[in-house]
């Protein structure tokens, strides 16, 4: 009943007519994002983030902004992915198995309705959890201590480095390169300055925005000014624009279970909605393709993962908002955005901050409702900006890139650094590292420091303190699981 009324109260922040108009824009930004290919839902945030700031809104205004982009980007990925088949972002790589080969069917307007519906199921299924099991969970938080808290982000970042296919290694050392960034600037404790090459500009370590900006953005920028999609032909005839009952009715427990296996895959720290859609399309393959049609056109194999990625994203807010842990890059930028506004996310923040968590929680139902009725009949609007260049679009965002890191700081040098952080992020692209495990480590770092230093300064020095609580073996033993079951079942498959 406690949470009924402080959803009621949230509502009445998520009213209010400037944070309505804020979700609306942000809804219709995150969806454009999100289907222009590589942009994702991290460079929306960032992008946006310093903007937000600059503008001096409100905290909790700043976060619904954020959070409407996050979803509307999950939902704009998949739109690129049926009508070209390069995926949005990574959360709608599966969307592309099955939703181009429909579209080149003539159903792409089938496929782009019943996947916006899937995403509206999955993203209000986690919204519903994530007001259900965060109070919950704020209160179990409570009892951490710095130990504890230490020992659950080495386990975030082996959920990392355990959970990504074929590169644990290379995601592992940008998790370290992350942590390394964090390090920078003048040591807290001893007041020593660390890597900062006696330049005035990194006392203060570097600054969330320019790693943000810097390692996404201008990366990503250098990668679209040298890829081209040329013979990528977009789908200009769409078919009938809407999913009839007997197709909702072949989707429908596909996608209440792809919602409840990537709530709870979002929710685990680093985990992510590309994970999610992986392992949904397979569930659902294996459990309903009996002939065979998965992989050419199937509508189950696009309904299943489009849930899944949506409600992964919700579910990623649940170790933020309880624990301080992002559970996703794009939950790490928001991490970053409440320390602009000198906003701690953890157990406390549903005490201390209650408008700002309930108002999110709130926005989010409303949130998909504007989603909802914005995708489906502006579709066609939408697919229209697949056909801008990227000659266009790349001096676009390199404008409000820059405007947005110079606004909050008004430092040249922050716009030097920016660039060189850009160009080793596209030069580790090159070399296939992934950049949100980066950003993780750089938005852990700090708090691992720090409550290692608590956890040895309560101990006088004895590394046991690590070791001594329950809690903390579980998540020893966890954070040793996801490291080893995937190499062990890779090997096993690869002897099969």
């Amino acid at each position: 009943m406690d949470s009924l009324g402080h959803l009621a109260q949230g509502f009445v922040v998520a009213a209010k007519p400037l944070n309505l108009l804020v979700a609306f824009l942000g809804s219709f930004i995150g969806t454009v994002v999100g289907l222009l290919p590589g942009m994702g839902p991290i460079n929306g945030v960032a992008i946006l983030m310093p903007i937000a700031f600059a503008m001096k809104l409100p905290p909790e205004t700043a976060l619904i902004l954020l959070a409407a982009v996050y979803i509307g980007c999950e939902y704009g990925g998949r739109i690129s992915s049926i009508l070209i088949n390069i995926p949005g972002d990574a959360g709608a790589i599966m969307t592309a198995l099955d939703g181009y080969p429909m579209a080149k069917k003539g159903l792409a307007g089938v496929a782009l309705s019943i996947s916006a519906w899937s995403s509206f199921v999955g993203s209000i299924i986690a919204t519903i959890g994530l007001a259900l099991f965060a109070p919950i969970l704020a209160r179990w938080a409570l009892a951490f201590g710095p130990a504890e808290y230490f020992v659950l982000m080495v386990f975030a970042i082996s959920c990392l480095a355990g959970m990504v296919g074929d590169r644990p290694i290379k995601t592992l050392i940008a998790a370290l390169i992350g942590l390394f960034l964090a390090t920078v600037g003048i040591d807290a404790g001893s007041g020593v300055y660390r890597f900062t090459f006696e330049d005035v500009h990194l006392a203060d370590g570097i600054q969330f925005i320019v790693v943000v900006i810097g390692l996404f953005s201008v990366s990503e920028m250098l990668v679209m000014l040298e890829q081209s999609h040329a013979g990528q032909v977009v789908i200009k005839h769409t078919g009938r624009a809407m999913f009839n009952l007997k197709e909702m009715a072949e989707t429908w427990w596909g996608t209440i279970r792809s919602s409840l296996v990537g709530f709870v895959v979002g929710v685990l720290p680093g985990a992510g909605a590309s994970i999610a859609s992986a392992i949904t399309y397979m569930v659902e393959k294996n459990l309903t393709d009996r002939e065979g049609s998965f992989g050419k056109g199937d509508i189950r194999g696009v309904a299943a993962p489009e849930a899944a990625n949506n409600s992964a994203a919700g579910g990623a807010f649940i170790p933020m908002l309880t624990l301080g842990v992002p559970g996703s890059g794009t939950t790490a930028v928001m991490v970053g955005a409440l320390t602009l506004y000198n906003i701690t996310p953890g157990p406390l923040l549903f005490e201390q901050q209650p408008d700002l968590v309930w108002g999110l929680i709130a926005s989010m139902f409303i949130g998909n409702v504007m989603l909802l009725v914005m995708n489906i009949p502006m579709v066609g609007l939408f697919s229209r900006l697949l056909y801008v260049p990227n000659w266009i679009l790349v001096p676009a965002i390199a404008a409000i890139s820059f405007v947005g890191v110079y606004a909050v700081h008004a430092t040249t040098f922050d716009l030097v650094l920016m660039v060189g952080l850009g160009i080793f992020g596209w030069a580790m692209r090159k070399l296939d590292f992934p950049m949100a495990p980066m950003i993780l480590g750089f938005v852990l770092g700090d708090m691992m420091e720090q409550n290692l230093r608590r956890a040895l300064a309560i101990s006088d020095g004895h590394l046991g303190i690590l070791f001594q609580s329950p809690v903390t073996l579980v998540l020893w033993v966890l954070a040793i699981v996801v490291l080893v079951a995937p190499w062990l079942i890779r090997r096993r498959r690869s002897r099969a």
